[in-house]
């Protein structure tokens, strides 16, 4: 009888040898089978290569069903082990991934929907009785012949639910069955798009002709915030649709795309399917099926949409390319940006990486060659860039107890007087990143990490943005027992909004944070109010920096630009000058000119200059040749060992051990162990191990014999980051 290896979706080491049952025809290569694993069942993926002959027959186990759904591509599997390799994990870790949706591989059961009946179909042609304008509405949307689900037709007649049952007892519309699985409309190819400048056009004709040849290809797509840059990569998307192949647009909070979906409808008439955290387990598995079927012409993910079944996959966009949100940090440690390029070589498909604010590994790949780049440098529709200024709190200090400047205070005042809109803009949750005793001194901070409590007033608690610890704001101290001697110390979004109520009682204020804005329905409300001219006054975190488009917002108020700046992270300074751009990218969309005001203690700072003098290009130069000596990213290589146990001295002694076993080498440098800035997390102690190398040496040979030479014991976890993006 046949043998077949069989890839688990487990953290084991490879594939298992199966036996093919007689009777039962040789599943070929990338099929899902059901397979018998221990005292219970699992299911895999037939994988490439010999099973063992040596393997007794005895030993080996019988494949028990096949799947009725496509095999897992040729190109899928092989980014499976790529990334498998690439990040040291097992590749059944990262198939899992890869079969994120295991209910897909059912077929989908047959749902009742409505469609016009003989006098339904009459009553369209204008025959028989009159009809009610909700009634003559749902006739007008529907086709003879076809299905309709009962709430997707309302939706689309813009009528509700009972206006549909009534027509039913009426006799106009008959029950039917909905075809199986989610039916995802085709985008409109031929509805025009919106008038491109002359640098647009250039641009989108490039990256048509990049998706037209059909072969792998990267372009960086970089411009000014409002420059254009998504209405340019949707002529690639509709190219791409035009070449019969599928196309995927990853973003880095799906959950806030509201108004980039507005946008794609525009284009194509359409929404294009979506995948991503939110979405209920019924839609992910129907997404999940409909691409492997090739029933998906465009999807919209976030980084696990990278890993969905594509059998055509031709294009890849990956949107705010240098955003950290791309960097999977739990389980299979991955950066989308960079996994999606492997992707999109494997596929043959093109990628196009787009930002106002690139980032440095990127700026380095596009001008050394290896991606190509386009530029798109003024915004479009004539609109002018914001201008920016500093305001040196050492010379206009806030009021005592507060945290607006009199200029800034100013500035907001004049804004709302001339029936605008402004936004206050603070990257930090909750009304107080520290409550401390005035009695004592004695800190708040969570049991299980090595972080302070952040006060949420509204809530009436404490609260660990890193575990979700959370414990009611306590009446007396609890180190020393005194009274109303807890004091919150600096400010938060909510702190901000309480001083902006005081100064500003009039305004009406929105605060735009994670939680505020917690999904995709509020963002979309939240996005209406602001359009409606609802709302006077924004308060946000860093959700409100990207892919915002408010017309009336004029004034964007920083209230600490230095915020991210302090500790030892190589990338501190890129990231705080992206994040500052993009803020200052809301500001001043549309024909009235935009104002931004960086609140800041150190106005000399290279990046504080560089955002007033509009000069990106030759901050990110400074950063570069500042990089370059010491080898560090993009200029060399980077891998992170992560050591955590429950018991510190465990931690110790593995990360002593590692220590030790460190390797050696020209053109490599072991630094540590230390202890993590976040030396206790989630109730685990950690410690970090850096191998830094050169650009030209391979890091994942090195890390495999240097974790081989140690032995750790099962109660320590060793994770391993290959290029990582943060460090604590």
């Amino acid at each position: 009888m046949a043998r077949l290896r069989v890839l688990l979706p487990l953290p084991l080491a490879g594939a298992y040898d199966y036996r093919v049952p007689q009777g039962m025809p040789v599943p070929p290569v990338g099929s899902f089978v059901a397979v018998p694993l221990g005292n219970r069942g699992s299911i895999g993926v037939v994988w490439d290569g010999e099973a063992d002959p040596g393997l007794p027959e005895r030993k080996l186990k019988d494949i028990e069903g096949v799947f009725e759904v496509p095999p897992m591509t040729e190109s899928l599997r092989r980014f499976v082990e790529w990334v498998a390799a690439y990040t040291l994990s097992p590749p059944g870790a990262v198939l899992r991934m890869a079969m994120s949706a295991p209910a897909a591989l059912e077929p989908p059961a047959a749902k009742a929907g409505w469609r016009l009946s003989a006098a339904g179909q009459r009553a369209r042609r204008g025959e028989g009785a009159r009809l009610t304008e909700s009634r003559r509405r749902v006739l007008d949307v529907m086709e003879p012949g076809e299905v309709y689900a009962p709430a997707a037709l309302a939706a689309e007649a813009g009528v509700s639910p009972g206006v549909v049952r009534g027509m039913a007892d009426a006799g106009l519309l008959e029950s039917a069955l909905l075809p199986p699985g989610e039916r995802f409309p085709v985008p409109d190819l031929q509805r025009p798009g919106p008038e491109l400048g002359p640098e647009q056009a250039e641009a989108a004709a490039a990256l048509r002709e990049a998706a037209a040849v059909r072969h792998f290809g990267v372009t960086l797509l970089t411009g000014v915030t409002g420059s254009g840059k998504t209405e340019v990569y949707l002529e690639a998307v509709a190219e791409c649709l035009r070449q019969g192949r599928q196309a995927l647009v990853l973003l880095p909070e799906i959950a806030l795309s509201t108004q980039w979906l507005e946008r794609f409808e525009r284009r194509f008439g359409v929404p294009p399917a979506l995948w991503h955290s939110e979405l209920g387990s019924r839609r992910r598995r129907d997404t999940w099926r409909a691409v492997a079927e090739d029933k998906v012409p465009v999807l919209v993910g976030a980084r696990s949409a990278l890993f969905l079944p594509f059998p055509d996959l031709g294009l890849i966009v990956v949107d705010e390319e240098h955003e950290t949100a791309f960097k999977q940090e739990e389980g299979v440690v991955y950066n989308a940006r960079d996994m999606a390029v492997v992707r999109a070589r494997l596929a043959g498909a093109s990628c196009v990486l787009v930002s106002a604010t690139p980032s440095l590994e990127t700026l380095t790949n596009a001008e050394t060659g290896r991606y190509a780049a386009l530029h798109l440098p003024v915004r479009h529709g004539g609109a002018a860039l914001p201008e920016v200024a500093i305001i040196d709190q050492r010379r206009t200090p806030p009021e005592r107890g507060r945290f607006l400047s009199p200029p800034l205070v100013q500035a907001v005042r004049d804004t709302l007087a001339e029936g605008q809109q402004a936004m206050l803009f603070l990257n930090r949750r909750g009304y107080a990143p520290l409550t401390l005793c005035r009695a004592c001194g004695h800190r708040m901070r969570c049991p299980n990490c090595t972080a302070w409590l952040v006060e949420h007033r509204v809530q009436r608690r404490l609260q660990c943005h890193h575990c979700g610890h959370a414990e009611p704001i306590p009446e007396t101290c609890p180190e020393c027992g005194a009274e109303a001697s807890l004091t919150p110390l600096g400010p938060g979004v909510e702190r901000v909004q309480d001083e902006a109520a005081d100064l500003f009682p009039e305004a009406r204020m929105l605060v735009m944070a994670s939680d505020t804005i917690p999904g995709p329905a509020a963002a979309a409300e939240a996005a209406r109010a602001i359009a409606a001219r609802e709302v006077d006054l924004i308060i946000g975190t860093q959700i409100v920096a990207k892919g915002w488009h408010f017309p009336h917002l004029t004034l964007v108020g920083v209230v600490d630009a230095d915020l991210g700046l302090a500790g030892g992270d190589l990338r501190a300074a890129e990231r705080t000058v992206q994040l500052l751009h993009q803020v200052a990218g809301r500001a001043g969309r549309a024909e009235a000119p935009g104002r931004v005001l960086l609140q800041s203690w150190n106005p000399e700072h290279p990046v504080m200059q560089a955002l007033v003098s509009d000069d990106l290009e030759g901050f990110m130069a400074a950063e570069a040749e500042q990089r370059r000596p010491g080898h560090w990213p993009p200029f060399g290589r980077l891998a992170a060992l992560i050591v955590s146990a429950e018991d510190e001295r465990e931690a110790d002694r593995a990360a002593r051990d590692l220590g030790l076993a460190a390797p050696q080498g020209e053109g490599m440098e072991v630094l540590g162990p230390a202890p993590a800035p976040l030396a206790l997390l989630r109730g685990r102690h950690r410690r970090r191990l850096l191998l830094k190398t050169r650009r030209d040496v391979a890091v994942q040979p090195i890390l495999r014999e240097w974790l081989g030479r140690v032995a750790v014991p099962a109660s320590v976890k060793v994770q391993v980051d290959v290029d990582p993006v943060g460090f604590l």
